[in-house]
């Protein structure tokens, strides 16, 4: 019987190429020989990280022995039995995980990614989840304690649990993962809490998720607490049943990596200013506006019941909310340097647009809602990427979002932020949004045929905008009638 260590060492090597990862760490236990043909031996390691993960775009800054040993770890944390024996290795974990992402790619527009593929069997486990992406302010709130008062200083470890939850893409809906469901367990109410708190929007976070420090870095908490309430909402309505939503809401780790959106074989080919365009801006884009009830929305923030401590959050939401689905076209107009306060590797791109409600039955001549649409893409000092637009009515800018982009350039999982009214108007509205690119030439399903509406045969210059709601009228119900979708999420569904 030959044994292995008698084989030729370019066999050996071979062999050792197709070893698990953790399996590879107790090779070099076996015996003196084993042992240094493992050690330092980056082409062993190679071969297992290209056996088990995805071929990344740039192979010569890849530390294989690094990553392989790290990937080995993180599947052990994740074997652990016991909660607190996980929750130590947060720092370690949010390092892998997004370690893993940086270097995912899709082979096809059919084949999933390997790397994706791994780390959703590691956080398909309930306790894997209460371990690493549980762990934020509003769900310390949520499962210990619903009188915690706000960190001045945002914690570490709520930041990166938060971001590792944007991630991951699936909205956990209940503060511990996998618990008997009750109204106190159900996270939508704490999200809204914090998505619906007008003293989040302030000139330093420039009304958007970002820090209130006055720099452009991203408040992940807040991007988290987007994600819950549109997702909570999406899946009421049973909007996620359509692939247009499913993917990007009901699928872990779906395109949150650069350049993992895959293009339309169906899309036209980019003119030449497009083609200069990093962000991939032009097509359409399914975006998602969720709000409450002008009258409510007021009443939680100003009445004198509310009036509280200014560290202790205002208390969970119970109101119902109103959805919204709307389709936006768009292309590029103009690029620019970045400027001083910009990331400086990308340049500013500029857009413009049209958008359509998909609420066909407020009214049938769907022609006569379409609406403007302008903005910018940027990338922010940290190197995130941070969508301005604006929507415009009657030739006049009306509400203004700012948002930041999941995964990074041409990630395909989309972006998340808060809209508002273009003037800072203090006293409202605002609220969550979301929107992510969709192929053209989608067929089948009411859905699917609503999203396929072809803009092509609309002129932009011959739309009909609508009039667009004024904020502060006395009325607060009818000041917000050209907003609501026709299925709202009742209090008691």
């Amino acid at each position: 019987m030959v044994l292995l260590t008698d084989l030729p060492p370019e066999i050996v090597q071979h062999v050792l190429g197709y070893v698990d990862p953790p399996d590879l760490g107790r090779v070099p236990l076996v015996c003196k020989n084993l042992y240094h043909t493992v050690k330092g031996n980056s082409a062993i390691f190679r071969s297992v990280y290209l056996n088990i993960l995805d071929r990344p775009a740039d192979q010569f800054n890849v530390n294989w022995e690094q990553i392989v040993k790290d990937t080995a770890h993180l599947q052990a944390i994740g074997r652990r039995d016991r909660g607190q024996d996980k929750e130590n290795e947060l720092p370690f974990v949010y390092d892998t995980v997004k370690a893993l992402l940086r270097n995912a790619s899709v082979a096809t527009d059919t084949e999933r990614s390997r790397n994706a593929e791994l780390l959703d069997g590691i956080f398909s486990e309930e306790a894997n989840q209460s371990a690493f992406l549980c762990r934020s302010f509003i769900f310390e709130r949520a499962g210990k304690d619903h009188n915690l008062l706000y960190d001045p200083t945002p914690r570490v470890d709520h930041q990166k649990s938060a971001q590792l939850h944007c991630l991951y893409g699936v909205p956990i809906l209940q503060a511990k993962p996998g618990s008997p469901w009750t109204r106190a367990n159900e996270m939508r109410l704490y999200a809204c809490a914090k998505v619906y708190d007008l003293r989040q929007y302030t000139e330093k976070t420039k009304w958007g998720p970002f820090m209130d420090d006055d720099t452009d870095r991203v408040d992940w908490e807040k991007v988290e607490a987007i994600m819950i309430v549109i997702g909570s909402n999406l899946r009421k309505l049973r909007l996620t049943s359509f692939p247009e939503c499913k993917d990007h809401w009901e699928l872990s780790f779906a395109g949150v990596w650069p350049q993992s959106y895959v293009p339309s074989p169906f899309a036209c080919q980019p003119e030449s200013l497009e083609l200069q365009d990093p962000y991939d801006i032009t097509g359409n884009w399914l975006r998602v506006v969720c709000f409450l009830d002008y009258t409510d929305f007021f009443a939680y923030n100003f009445s004198t019941q509310n009036v509280i401590n200014p560290s202790q959050p205002l208390p969970a939401i119970d109101f119902g909310e109103a959805t919204r689905l709307i389709l936006m076209k768009l292309h590029v107009t103009k690029i620019e340097p970045p400027g001083p306060d910009d990331g400086q590797e990308l340049p500013v791109v500029y857009f413009e647009g049209v958008s359509r409600s998909l609420d066909d039955s407020r009214d049938e001549n769907a022609n006569s809602d379409l609406r403007g649409m302008r903005g910018s893409v940027r990338l922010t000092r940290e190197g995130e990427v941070r969508w301005t637009t604006f929507s415009i009515f009657s030739g006049e800018e009306r509400w203004r979002s700012e948002s930041v982009q999941i995964g990074g350039v041409r990630s395909a999982k989309g972006v998340l932020g808060n809209w508002f009214d273009k003037d800072f108007d203090h006293r409202g509205p605002a609220g969550p949004t979301a929107f992510w690119k969709v192929p053209e030439g989608i067929t089948n399903s009411q859905v699917q045929s609503a999203l396929s509406y072809d803009f092509n045969n609309e002129s932009e210059d011959e739309y009909e905008p609508l009039e667009s709601p004024q904020s502060g009228d006395e009325d607060g119900e009818e000041e917000m009638v050209g907003w609501h979708f026709t299925t709202r999420v009742a209090q008691d569904d």
